[in-house]
């Protein structure tokens, strides 16, 4: 990673300066969001449990969710959630790996139609809450709300989905600027929205195709669209939240970081977010025996296709020597 972008996300495979030594705050915005965005994000954050809570009254009165638009939303939310975490984490954000033309663009498009986001956005907010996790200045910490300290169940809410509606606009050019650089990625970036309307479509059109009724293009929608989005975010914001307050530490970081097994499978090994921390441009979290993660398997086997080069794998001897210091 170049130098100019460890210094945008504070990145460092060395212990970090502790919590208490807070940094000036910079690179981002604190205004009221407008009133449109927080609407959009209302209905991004509640519209799908209540779809859910629809669907599950439904089935209590005897309704049911056929098998296919189960099927699809597994498949769905398997393939988009690794463009999140392959692609807009650990490729674009971290630089984990390098990867070839078609397998970057494919990633930045499927992390595009998770609806968390354009990826620039996505990758500069990340970058700060590296650079100030768990301080003053982390978008999303369970200890701080703007630069008020934070705590229990209000913490936990502002991590998980209450920071989506405070409207902190995070410099791009500051955090995001060799993206900015790469044409592939800005023009990914620009067609966001049209992605988002994709991720609704597509499972509308094949149970439209499968059933050949309108009823199950409309069910597929509900469940593999709206449902799947809902479950995604969930997933991604549960490494925001119960991931920086609960679980174990077996690295020393300047931040509240943990490892939560029992999330692995779920965030495909996002949750193995304190090994994360501590090593922040390693392309596996799970580093140690038995941490299941399935992102990690995936560049594995990119990297064997000849998908993906400069791969960074855990050194277990630099891994020892943190873990001595824990």
């Amino acid at each position: 990673m170049n130098s100019d972008v460890l210094e945008r996300t504070g990145e460092s495979d060395e212990p970090g300066a502790p919590t208490e030594a807070l940094e000036p705050v910079e690179g981002f915005t604190a205004s009221p969001p407008a009133r449109y965005r927080q609407v959009i994000t209302a209905v991004l954050a509640f519209g799908p449990p209540v779809a859910l809570a629809a669907v599950i009254v439904s089935v209590a009165n005897g309704g049911s969710v056929p098998w296919f638009a189960i099927a699809l939303t597994v498949v769905f939310l398997a393939v988009i959630t690794l463009g999140v975490t392959i692609g807009f984490h650990r490729l674009f954000t971290h630089h984990g790996f390098d990867a070839a033309r078609p397998l970057k663009v494919a990633l930045a498009v499927l992390g595009s139609m998770s609806f968390q986001g354009s990826i620039i956005g996505w990758v500069a907010d990340h970058r700060r809450h590296h650079r100030y996790s768990d301080r003053v200045g982390d978008p999303h910490s369970p200890s701080w709300i703007g630069d008020e300290p934070a705590s229990g169940l209000r913490g936990l809410w502002h991590a998980h989905v209450g920071w989506t509606f405070r409207g902190e606009s995070t410099s791009r050019q500051q955090y995001a600027g060799d993206l900015l650089a790469d044409p592939d990625i800005v023009l990914v970036d620009r067609l966001f929205v049209p992605f988002c309307i994709a991720t609704l479509a597509i499972p509308f059109g094949i149970g439209y195709l499968w059933t050949g009724t309108l009823a199950g293009a409309l069910v597929a929608l509900l469940v593999a669209g709206v449902i799947r989005i809902g479950i995604g975010h969930n997933f991604t914001w549960s490494v925001n939240s119960i991931c920086h307050r609960f679980g174990k530490r077996p690295f020393a970081t300047r931040d509240t970081s943990t490892n939560v097994p029992a999330l692995a499978l779920f965030t495909m090994g996002e949750s193995y977010h304190n090994n994360h921390h501590a090593f922040p441009r390693l392309a596996r979290h799970g580093v140690d025996r038995g941490q299941v993660d399935v992102s990690a398997v995936l560049i594995r086997l990119f990297e064997r296709f000849g998908w993906v080069t400069n791969v960074q794998w855990p050194d277990p001897a630099k891994l020892a020597a943190r873990r001595a210091t824990a």
